[in-house]
């Protein structure tokens, strides 16, 4: 991280191509830019950039106001899913020269390219542009490959002929990267599959492309399944009434598990004054955001342990296999702010494909459901193995 003086000196430095400067927070797309332009570092500086918020290009204060809610809205920036993947930085304010100033001090990335809403920004020199498919190249060949995390690692023995390429051009490749680089295109689908950490450079494909484009996905993960089942009681050791492995990418199950939590859902007529309303058993919206999370966040490695959704006659259980993971503990998992991706290509995927609307708020969406349904608050278990969410019955 750079120190305060090293801070200083590129502030007074107008001639500094590290160095981005806006007068406000106003244009969160061009800062989301040049935060993502700084991760690549395209030129090789290998030192961080930085962009100060509330200073002219010509070097002038700006007099901007600063708060908490600002400093929040901006440190929210990085793992809010338009950039891809998480970039290191810091958010702060500080004042130098008597101007203060926002001060995002943005890492050079391990893991590019880095994206902006589907889109590769780099800065050479004074220039800050999309990326051509060379410099994209480029970047990829920069990536440290030791330090990626495990669905980023490459499977032994696999090919690319385990993976649906028909559907990672026609519905992968749209729903991550924006309409205007795809019609720019020129890239090949071995560039492409690379560039998404999709495959490793000699073409092996990597966990996440197995987990979400694999033809054969619970071949080589064999507890990568949702097992759904339903109790006829209140205790899990109580008779099973029904029993279902749902399997597929992890996408398809995402997608297939709601029609088995819509069956768990019944509607009960209440009848008001002047008025009636239906309420239901359980707010669908907030299974399927633990169920999702569950997939997203679970450990896939060294486990044949599967998602578990467990049906009893008065709560539903949902046990995703792996504790906590990075940041996120067990003291604060499920808090405001609590947020770390164990497996964040998984993680980006799940976020093109509109199954969560952004991250980090899986549990508060969660709750204000359970809330407005008349749920009781949803239970949270932690431990190191394994993570179990209880959402029970409304009365």
């Amino acid at each position: 991280m750079l120190t305060d003086s090293e801070i200083e000196e590129l502030f007074c430095d107008l001639e500094s191509d590290r160095v981005e400067r806006k007068e406000s927070a106003s244009d969160g797309d061009r800062i989301r830019q040049a935060i993502c332009a700084f991760a690549n570092d395209l030129p090789n500086y290998g030192k961080p950039g930085v962009i100060f918020i509330g200073q002219r290009d010509d070097g002038s204060c700006a007099k901007l106001e600063i708060d908490d809610r600002l400093l929040q809205k901006l440190g929210g920036w990085r793992s809010d899913g338009n950039i891809q993947p998480f970039p290191m930085m810091s958010v702060a304010r500080k004042t130098i020269n008597d101007c203060a100033v926002v001060v995002i001090v943005v890492e050079p990335s391990d893991n590019p390219p880095v994206r902006a809403d589907g889109r590769t920004w780099i800065r050479v020199g004074p220039r800050r542009g999309l990326a051509t498919p060379q410099e994209e190249q480029r970047l990829i060949e920069k990536r440290r490959w030791g330090n990626l995390p495990f669905d980023q690692q490459g499977v032994r023995g696999a090919t690319l002929d385990d993976l649906d390429l028909v559907r990672f051009r026609l519905e992968y490749l749209p729903s991550i990267i924006s309409r205007d680089t795809l019609e720019q295109n020129g890239r090949t689908i071995e560039q492409q599959l690379l560039g998404l950490r999709l495959v490793r450079p000699d073409l092996t494909p990597t966990v996440a492309a197995l987990l979400l484009l694999g033809k054969d996905t619970q071949g080589f993960f064999p507890g990568a399944f949702i097992q759904w089942r339903r109790v006829n009681g209140t205790a899990i050791a109580d008779d099973t009434i029904d029993e279902r492995r749902i399997v597929g990418t992890v996408i398809d199950q995402a997608l297939r598990v709601d029609a088995f939590l819509e069956t768990a859902i019944t509607q009960s007529l209440v009848v008001h004054v002047g008025k009636h309303e239906r309420t239901a058993t359980y707010p669908l919206v907030a299974l399927q955001q633990i169920v999702r999370n569950a997939l997203m966040h679970r450990n896939y490695e060294g486990t044949n342990a599967p998602v578990r959704v467990t049906w009893l006659e008065d709560r539903i259980e949902i046990l995703s296999p792996g504790g906590p993971y990075g940041s996120v503990t067990i003291d604060n998992i499920g808090k405001p702010g609590a947020t770390d991706y164990r497996n964040p290509t998984l993680a980006e995927a799940f976020r093109a494909y509109r199954l969560v609307e952004r991250f980090g708020v899986g549990f508060l969406i969660s709750r204000e459901a359970l809330l407005n349904n008349g749920n009781p608050e949803l239970e949270l278990q932690a431990v190191p193995t394994y993570v179990n969410v209880t959402i029970r019955k409304a009365t």
